[in-house]
C-alpha cells in the first residue's frame, strides 16, 4: 500500500508539472494505473482523470486544468436566471455555452425544520457574475454545509479579478437605504437568511421565490423558528411605493428593491411610508484584495499559501468539488470526485487539501460536494455538455450556481 501511496504521489506531482507547461498534453499512463493522461478540451483548458489512494479506498478524481494566461480562456459563474433558482451542471453549461465546468457553492436545500417554508435553493455565500454582486453572504450558523474550518466563513469566496488573476478573498456587504428618516443599514442582499434585526434588500435577481425564509433562524442556529416581527417596503425609481406587514413573494421587476426587515430591522422599516424617497446602494466589499472580481463563488478555503489550513476535518470522507489556484493566480484546478459506487468512498477534507497542494496548488477552497458534485465538458462543436463523473445519487442534482469555463478558438 505504502509503494502505491507513493506511485500515486509521483503521479500526482508528474501533473502538476505537466499541467505548467501551456498547450501541452499532459501524458501517462491509463487512470488503472494511477498516472493521470489529459487532453486537450479547447484552447487553454485540458481534462484528465485519475485514481486517487484515500483512507476509505481509492477515489477517482476528475480534473480541468484552466490556463488564464490564455487570452482565448475566461471563467465565470455558471447560474440560472435567479439567485433563489437550480438547474443542473449541463444544463448551466449549455446554455451558457461554457466548455466545462463544475457544481459551485452549497446552497438552501431544504427547510423539513421550517413547516410550511418554501426551499428558495439560494447559495450561501457570496456570488459575483460578469463583474456584477448577485449577493451576499448568510450568517455562519445559517449556512448548509459541513462544519466549516476555524478562522473560515460564508463570506469567503474564490475569485477571478479584472486582471484575469485567481484569489481567495472574503467579500462583505457594504450597503445602505437613504430616507427622511436617516441612512439605514443594510444587513442582506438576496439572501435566504438575514442576520438577526436586520435590513436585507431584494432585487429582479433574486427572483419569485417567497422572502419568508429570510425571517428563520437565527445567526447560530439554522433551524430556529421563524420570526414573526416582520415589514417590507417596496422602493421603485426612488420613492416607496408599498409597504406589507409580511415578506411577499413574486418576481420583482427591474429597478425595483425590496426591503425586508426581522426584529428591530422590522420596527425601523414601519417608520417609512409611501410616497418618501428612499436611494438604495449596495455592494461588495474585497478584505484582502482591492481588485475588481469578475466573478466569485463561495464555499470555504482548505489551503493557504501552500499549507493546509489547521482544524481541517480528517474523519468524514465525501465526494467532493474543490479549486486549485496555481502558478500565481493564473492557473486554475478544477477538482471533481467521482460518485461512482466503487469511488463513493470519497476523501476527506484534509485529505482534498493534500491532494490539492500535490497537484501543485498553493491555495484551495473546497465547493458544496456529496449529490451535488458534478464536472462537465463540452467539445467547441458539440451541442451539448457532457458529465465526466457518475453523480453519487445517481443524476445530476440541481444547484444554484457552478464554475464556468469559456474559451474562444
Amino acid at each position: 500500500m505504502a509503494r502505491r501511496s507513493r506511485r500515486i504521489d509521483r503521479a500526482l506531482t508528474a501533473l502538476a508539472v505537466s499541467s505548467v507547461l501551456v498547450g501541452a498534453a499532459l501524458v501517462g499512463a491509463g487512470p488503472a494505473s494511477g498516472a493521470p493522461r489529459a487532453r486537450t478540451i479547447a484552447p487553454g483548458v485540458l481534462y484528465s482523470e485519475f485514481d486517487i489512494s484515500a483512507a476509505k479506498g481509492v477515489a477517482r478524481a476528475h480534473l480541468l486544468t484552466v490556463d488564464l494566461r490564455d487570452p482565448r480562456v475566461r471563467v465565470g459563474l455558471l447560474r440560472p436566471k435567479a439567485v433563489a433558482a437550480r438547474a443542473t451542471v449541463s444544463r448551466l453549461a449549455d446554455a451558457q455555452r461554457a466548455v466545462a465546468g463544475v457544481n459551485g457553492d452549497f446552497f438552501d436545500i431544504t427547510e423539513s425544520e421550517h413547516p410550511g417554508v418554501a426551499a428558495t435553493g439560494a447559495s450561501d455565500g457570496p456570488a459575483i457574475a460578469d463583474g456584477r454582486p448577485l449577493k451576499a453572504a448568510v450568517p455562519n450558523g445559517q449556512r448548509f454545509g459541513p462544519v466549516l474550518p476555524p478562522g473560515t466563513s460564508t463570506k469567503d469566496v474564490l475569485g477571478v479579478g479584472t486582471d484575469r488573476t485567481a484569489r481567495l478573498d472574503r467579500l462583505t456587504l457594504s450597503g445602505s437605504v437613504s430616507t427622511p428618516q436617516g441612512r439605514l443599514k443594510l444587513g442582506g442582499l438576496n439572501q435566504f437568511a438575514l442576520p438577526q434585526g436586520s435590513i436585507g434588500a431584494y432585487t429582479s435577481d433574486w427572483g419569485s421565490v417567497s422572502r419568508r425564509r429570510a425571517m428563520c433562524g437565527t445567526d447560530s442556529h439554522r433551524a430556529a423558528p421563524c420570526g414573526k416581527d416582520t415589514y417590507e417596503v417596496t422602493i421603485r425609481k426612488g420613492r416607496i411605493v408599498a409597504t406589507a406587514t409580511r415578506p411577499g413573494s413574486g418576481p420583482i421587476p427591474a429597478g425595483t428593491t425590496v426591503l425586508v426587515g426581522r426584529e428591530a430591522g422590522a420596527r425601523t422599516l414601519r417608520g417609512l411610508f409611501t410616497g418618501e424617497r428612499a436611494q438604495v446602494q449596495h455592494r461588495l466589499v474585497a478584505t484582502t484584495s482591492r481588485v475588481r472580481y469578475s466573478f466569485a463563488v463561495g464555499g470555504f478555503p482548505v489551503l493557504r499559501h501552500g499549507a493546509p489550513l489547521s482544524g481541517l476535518d480528517a474523519t468524514t470522507s465525501a465526494v467532493r468539488t474543490a479549486v486549485g489556484i496555481t502558478d500565481g493566480g493564473h492557473r486554475l484546478l478544477l477538482l471533481a470526485l467521482d460518485g461512482g459506487p466503487r469511488y463513493r468512498g470519497g476523501l476527506t477534507v484534509a485529505e482534498l487539501a493534500g491532494t490539492l497542494r500535490k497537484l501543485g496548488a498553493t491555495d484551495g477552497f473546497n465547493l458544496d460536494g456529496g449529490g451535488s458534485t458534478t464536472i462537465v465538458t463540452r467539445t467547441p462543436k458539440a451541442r451539448a455538455a457532457t458529465v465526466r463523473n457518475h453523480p453519487s445519487k445517481g443524476a445530476q442534482r440541481p444547484v444554484p450556481n457552478g464554475i464556468g469555463v469559456f474559451s474562444t478558438p
